[in-house]
């Protein structure tokens, strides 16, 4: 090795390589926490949405201990639709009936 050009050649392909490689093990680690981070967030967002659907659901069961059993879902399918139309038919009695009352209440203010 009496040649400095080939020397520096061999010098410059040696940290070539050694550029790529850590490159890719950099990568690879980037890559690696991005792919957890993206898991991580994802397993977050599953038990918000299990926080919320659970909420919704005590909230529902709390609204729902007041009522007549007649206006309670059924978790039966051929009951669950009749008793859900059933709902729906009281909810637009009640809302025609707040109508007629907010009405009334206008009238009299006038």
């Amino acid at each position: 090795m009496d040649n400095p050009l080939v020397h520096a050649f061999f010098i410059g392909r040696a940290l070539a390589e050694s550029i790529a490689q850590q490159a890719e093990s950099t990568l690879s680690d980037v890559l690696s926490d991005l792919g957890k981070f993206d898991a991580e967030q994802r397993e977050r967002l599953r038990q918000f949405t299990e926080q919320v659907l659970e909420k919704a659901r005590q909230d529902e069961e709390a609204a729902m201990q007041g009522r007549p059993a007649s206006t309670a879902t059924s978790t039966s399918s051929g009951g669950a639709s009749s008793d859900l139309q059933t709902m729906i038919d009281e909810l637009r009695a009640e809302i025609a009936e707040l109508r007629t009352e907010l009405q009334r209440y206008r009238n009299r203010t006038l």
